[in-house]
């Protein structure tokens, strides 16, 4: 027996099936990106803290893979004329990204985030070659305790800053290409000479998880300090075999520790 079905039936069974496939296909789409951005949104943002002789842009080769992995980047400008200005500058610089968020500073940019840190939008801290005072300290007073660096043979206080002369680069960033170093100078932010005479208060690594990047080859902050300050703070250590910057040496090495303090950090509360 044959069966006959009219064609504006068929025609509106067609078309609701059509439907339904597109619709289940669309929220299955939808729901795609709403975990993936939900995958997104847990991970911490990074702020980056940069020290003398330098600006944000030194991050620059560790900035690129960390967006390409989802994680959303700034680098804090600031001055270098106080300690208090510059942490200022970092809580401000907070304020453009989501939270929580890790605190990544090198060299003086250490005791910028020791500072800074104790924002309760910060989550962790990451010293790269850097500065961790605890109360009471500062910069310059850290560095008194241990042999006199060769980098100091090369500065010159002109014009109200502190210059690094280009015979001084070797000391400073002595591992990358002659070329590099030469940007590297040409491109040298020059502290305020009172810059590390005096802190902002807060001391964010006695109450929040660290890490920390031993330069073994610093010939600007003494690497030993640098072993110090590490265990003091009780902070995971990662040892490399480089110059003061790391970051710009060895940014695969000083990625993949940002990673773990985000991998660490990720599922607890700002």
């Amino acid at each position: 027996m044959k069966t006959n079905v009219k064609r504006s039936t068929f025609l509106s069974t067609s078309t609701a099936l059509l439907g339904a496939s597109f619709l289940g296909n669309h929220f299955t789409s939808a729901k795609a990106e709403e975990v993936s951005a939900v995958s997104n949104s847990s991970k911490p943002s990074i702020v980056f803290c940069h020290g003398i002789w330098a600006d944000g842009s030194c991050f620059s080769k560790v900035i690129a893979p960390l967006q390409a992995q989802g994680y959303e980047c700034i680098a804090a400008q600031y001055g270098l004329n106080t300690n208090v200005d510059d942490v200022a500058t970092v809580k401000a610089t907070l304020g453009r990204v989501k939270s929580p968020a890790i605190l990544v500073g090198h060299s003086y940019g250490g005791s910028v985030i020791t500072a800074a840190g104790t924002d309760n939008r910060v989550i962790g801290l990451v010293y790269v070659a850097a500065f961790g005072p605890d109360a009471g300290e500062t910069s310059q007073s850290q560095q008194e305790k241990f042999p006199k660096t060769d980098v100091l043979n090369y500065v010159e206080v002109a014009d109200g800053r502190i210059w690094l002369k280009m015979e001084g680069i070797p000391s400073f960033a002595g591992d990358l290409s002659a070329q590099d170093q030469k940007v590297v100078w040409a491109t040298q932010y020059p502290p305020n000479p009172g810059l590390f005479g005096q802190n902002a208060p807060g001391v964010a690594w006695k109450t929040k998880p660290s890490w920390y990047i031993v330069a073994a080859n610093d010939h600007t902050i003494d690497p030993n300090y640098e072993r110090f300050a590490a265990k003091r703070m009780g902070a995971t250590v990662t040892e490399l075999q480089s110059s003061h910057v790391a970051m710009l040496s060895q940014p695969d090495a000083v990625v993949q520790v940002i990673l773990k303090a985000a991998n660490a950090v990720q599922h607890q509360p700002a």
